[in-house]
């Protein structure tokens, strides 16, 4: 569900390695069906000439794993486009960025059906039917109510034969904000600033410093809600994103294209939690502000 960037590339590996993959598909489904999928990588360029392409979930019926890739913004859908997909056991795994959607997903499918990832990759769909890939590719699984099922071990294994780094864990909620250390700053001013890519956010000290100040406030935020997440985080994440290069944002992307971006997950939801846990994120509460300053004047222009 969500054949993006992100869920190309993932589906493109998986398919490739065997697995039975049929890809929900809107604007692409033309180009696909006619030219298959393209995928540039720094793993290895590979096509897949022949895809299961469709358009509708009643076309694809129930499967064993959907796997949800659309943007958070497309949540509306959920109920909807899964009724179809599922049988007595289906599960539901989500790569969607922030917090709050393993809760809409169990408020539909139930608790024990859902799982959660996080791609830490770098990916653009560069035109119809074709996505690279420049860096990274891990995914961190987990089981949204962890038990002894052994459903994240299992698809690590899945996504490791594909020639994917996949990590089953055992507290999805800390990888979740181990995640956002590195998106409430670099999406989030990649807008605020008026869509910029990662190496200007990443040119000079005082840039480093707003970087480094948020990626704090989100390590306070996950401490006060009982995780333990290093301060280590803040050098690791700075210094992973400089060989991106000028590498845009998925809220960048969607910023200058006149998308709507993903505001609620990615920074309201969080900041609403770490409220209730009794910390304070100045930085990221004048970061959003930013950001919807920068949405309202988007949407005066277009």
């Amino acid at each position: 569900m969500g054949s993006g960037a992100v869920g190309l590339y993932y589906g493109a590996r998986l398919a490739a390695a065997g697995e039975d993959v049929r890809f929900l598909l809107r604007s692409d489904y033309e180009a696909i069906s006619r030219g298959g999928l393209k995928v540039a990588s720094v793993d290895g360029d590979f096509e897949l000439p022949q895809v299961k392409a469709c358009l509708t979930p009643e076309e694809i019926g129930p499967v064993d794993l959907v796997i949800v890739a659309w943007k958070t913004t497309s949540n509306s859908q959920l109920a909807a486009v899964l009724s179809p997909l599922l049988h007595a056991g289906t599960q539901v795994l989500t790569l969607q960025n922030g917090l709050g959607n393993c809760e809409a997903l169990a408020a539909i499918v139930g608790p024990e059906r859902v799982l959660g990832g996080l791609c830490f990759v770098c990916i653009n769909r560069t035109a119809p039917g074709a996505v690279s890939h420049t860096a990274g590719g891990r995914v961190t699984l987990g089981e949204w109510l962890p038990d002894d099922r052994g459903r994240a071990a299992e698809l690590e294994r899945r996504f490791r034969a594909a020639n994917l780094l996949g990590f089953a864990v055992d507290n999805l909620e800390k990888s979740q904000w181990e995640k956002l250390i590195w998106n409430i700053p670099f999406n989030g001013l990649s807008v605020a600033e008026g869509g910029v890519t990662t190496d200007v956010l990443l040119d000079g000290t005082e840039n480093e410093s707003k970087l480094s100040g948020l990626m704090a406030e989100v390590i306070a935020a996950a401490r006060a809600l009982g995780l333990e997440v290093s301060d280590d985080r803040i050098a690791y994440n700075i210094e992973r994103t400089r060989p991106m290069g000028p590498y845009r944002t998925s809220s960048m992307i969607d910023f200058v294209q006149g998308r709507e971006v993903e505001v609620t997950p990615i920074w309201e939801e969080p900041l609403r939690r770490a409220k209730a846990a009794g910390v304070a994120m100045p930085m990221t509460e004048d970061l959003l502000r930013r950001i919807g300053e920068r949405l309202v004047e988007r949407s005066q222009t277009l």
